[in-house]
């Protein structure tokens, strides 16, 4: 009969376990799904620097090092490889793409280019479709993190390889991304 409680004991446990393992693979992969949300239009938003430098280029022919910051960004975000890498590249994309915006300032004619103006657009609805698929992912890196940290689940999920994983954070220039883009020139 003892026999019989322990085996009963163990077999709750394991499952007890498996059920812990199961809820931690399904935030984590809830998250991996969000990222992909996020890859999308990243590789949207990267498909169209090449375009909206291009038609900048003849207009601030002085301003070569801006363009190249964008152009190096933007290489550094497609060359990344992980999440946390593409995170990282995408905050210096972004503090890129402003450096250009204020640059653009100085130059009329360019903010009355029907094509400048065309993709500015696109890219301002890009960066809006960011800030909310960049909002979800956040939300399941958050719920992925609490599952993580929390006890019994702090105990396993170590042993699984299970980590806490940062947010898609924009650091100092978070505010004036996280609102919807300006493109009034």
């Amino acid at each position: 009969m003892e026999l019989l409680i322990v085996i009963g004991v163990i077999v709750v446990l394991v499952i007890w376990v498996i059920a812990i393992y199961n809820n931690l693979v399904g935030l984590r992969n809830r998250r991996e799904n969000a990222f992909a949300d996020i890859d999308v239009q990243l590789k949207q938003r990267h498909d169209l620097i090449p375009q909206l430098v291009n038609a900048v280029k003849g207009y601030m022919s002085h301003e070569r090092e801006t363009l190249e910051s964008v152009t190096n960004a933007r290489r550094q975000a497609i060359n990344a490889s992980t999440v946390n890498e593409k995170i990282a590249a995408e905050k210096e994309l972004g503090s890129a793409l402003q450096g250009l915006s204020i640059q653009v300032e100085a130059y009329p004619d360019l903010k009355a280019n029907e094509n400048f103006m065309q993709l500015q657009n696109e890219i301002s609805d890009i960066e809006n479709k960011l800030a909310a698929v960049r909002r979800f992912f956040n939300s399941a890196t958050r719920e992925l993190n609490t599952a993580i940290e929390k006890f019994p689940n702090v105990v396993f999920a170590g042993m699984f390889g299970f980590q806490r994983q940062p947010m898609f954070d924009l650091g100092e220039a978070r505010a004036d991304l996280d609102k919807a883009p300006d493109v009034s020139f």
